[in-house]
């Protein structure tokens, strides 16, 4: 029989997990089910850590109090808090997904005294994106390379995002023969971009190989989604000759985690799109102020890994069109071969969070030893290149890929994406420090400890974050092991009140170091 957990399990108590077979297509109910519970996980987290209010004496079966509705409302976990119940009229009354996200647009109304419209349509569009990702998976196989497939397990994503898989509204079938979490692969396309249009930087020479361009063109491949995106906009383009189409790759490329970074493991190379669509917190076009300053970012990343028993995938180059240089931008990354130890295996570090089919993290017979690894490959690297070289990495989950030898340990940690790279002076050392605390400490290890503990129940990981944090002479480290809180990332306050999406506002959360 083939099971799928149902993500709202009770996954802090002992009772059996609830299960669903799936040897045979989904029911309707039972993908609904599975779409409610998998999209109430992350808005839930969401909700409870930046807006309610915990209820003392119930950690039982945890209660928290809505400030701005003055209302309570109950669920069942606590790092995957499940069954919404909200009390009416003296009883609890359990809240399907539309009353879940009818609640928290009311509570944020009155708590930030905005409105917002776009948001709850996302929120909803998430879920049933997430319904559409499940059936698709039902019928799908995953790939059979554990890289590849760690990169496509992500059915809940963001776990502290409120739509994680909201896909711009638009119909399932634009959408889905690019998803990750639908196992899909796809040839891109390659267009001819005349030579006097072209605009590059770095080493763009990996897309000249991918086909062949005519006399006084050059090679672009462009990812087929944003292509029907912006088809309107590069008709005048196809018209006047400034953009030929010349067929597709003779290869596949898979979808990453990151839905427009894809990788071609035939050639080892991975190449990042734009794509005119909000996925979490931004609209993910490759934007022209971070082109520009590309090789600036990654030329200081490659120099902070210079060394380093670590790895840093370099985002090596971009070519895009002069007359769309959002739209049609493609950086071209570095691939895995060399950056990898030898027989070593990479996996998303976010795969080991939510779990996937062969998860080292879940089967490792040595959970202390095996955290350990972890920790000595993921934390090194970018305190180091924070305190010795002023790049600030986004060391986040989706960032990190980790690398397992043949026995199950970590060994190696490779960081990407310089779009997300800051660089001191331009930020200052505090804000800098923030930033890493944030990506590194709380939306990275504080979910794969989490993870660990869930899956070898006892593990107490934070004592061995402390000791290996203790072991690095920056002067915010003492302050860090005794501070009653960290800093967390307000995406449901961000998203609701419209602010940018680079625009990151924390909130304190208990820090997990303190007091041990």
């Amino acid at each position: 029989m083939t099971d799928i957990l149902i993500v709202s399990a009770r996954t802090d108590r002992k009772e059996p997990e609830e299960r669903v077979d799936l040897t045979s297509p989904p029911t309707y109910d039972d993908t609904a089910r599975l779409a409610d519970a998998y999209a109430a996980v992350p808005l839930l987290n969401c909700l409870l850590r930046e807006v309610a209010r915990p209820v003392p004496g119930t950690a039982a079966h945890p209660t928290y109090r809505l400030p701005g509705t003055d209302r309570l409302l109950r669920v069942r976990g606590t790092r995957r808090p499940a069954e919404p119940e909200l009390l009416t009229d003296g009883a609890w009354h359990r809240l399907g997904h539309p009353e879940l996200v009818k609640l928290v647009a009311e509570e944020l109304r009155r708590h930030t005294g905005a409105s917002n419209h776009e948001l709850p349509a996302e929120m909803l569009d998430s879920r049933e994106a997430v319904a559409t990702l499940l059936a698709a998976r039902a019928e799908a196989t995953p790939p059979d390379d554990p890289y590849l497939r760690s990169e496509q397990a992500l059915v809940t994503g963001h776990t502290h995002h409120p739509a994680p898989k909201a896909r711009g509204g638009g119909p399932a079938a634009a959408w889905l023969p690019y998803a990750p979490e639908a196992h899909a692969r796809f040839p891109l396309t390659l267009l001819g971009l005349r030579e006097d249009t072209v605009v590059e930087e770095g080493d763009t020479t990996a897309l000249d190989h991918l086909g062949s361009a005519p006399p006084g063109y050059r090679l672009l491949p462009a990812h087929p989604w944003q292509l029907d995106l912006a088809a309107r906009d590069l008709a005048p383009a196809f018209a006047d000759g400034r953009l030929i189409r010349l067929g597709a790759t003779a290869f596949p490329v898979w979808p990453t985690a990151a839905i427009r970074t894809v990788y071609a493991p035939e050639r080892d190379l991975f190449l990042k799109f734009s794509l005119d669509v909000r996925i979490t917190n931004d609209i993910r076009r490759l934007w022209r102020h971070d082109l520009l300053r590309l090789r600036t970012t990654d030329a200081a990343a490659r120099a902070a890994f210079a060394g380093l028993d670590a790895a840093w995938q370099s985002d090596r180059g971009y070519r895009t069109a002069d007359f769309a240089h959002e739209q049609l931008a493609v950086v071209v990354r570095d691939g895995l071969r060399d950056h990898l130890p030898p027989d070593a295996t990479p996996y998303l570090a976010a795969a080991l969070v939510e779990g996937f089919d062969g998860n080292p993290l879940a089967t490792t017979a040595d959970p202390a030893a095996w955290w350990q690894a972890y920790l000595s490959a993921v934390i090194p690297p970018a305190l180091t290149a924070f305190d010795a070289h002023g790049v600030v990495l986004e060391a986040h989950l989706q960032n990190t890929l980790i690398a397992v030898n043949p026995a199950g340990l970590p060994v190696r940690a490779l960081y990407r994406d310089a779009e997300g790279v800051k660089l001191l002076p331009a930020v200052t050392r505090e804000a800098g420090w923030e930033r890493l605390v944030y990506c590194l400490l709380v939306n990275h290890l504080m979910e794969t400890a989490a993870a660990l503990a869930h899956h070898h129940p006892g593990a107490d990981p934070w004592p061995a974050v402390r000791d290996e944090l203790s072991r690095h002479d920056l002067p915010e480290i003492p302050a860090l092991l005794c501070a009653p809180a960290l800093p967390a990332k307000t995406n449901l306050l961000l998203r609701w009140t419209a602010a940018d999406g680079a625009d990151a506002r924390y909130r304190p959360l208990p820090n997990p170091l303190a007091g041990r």
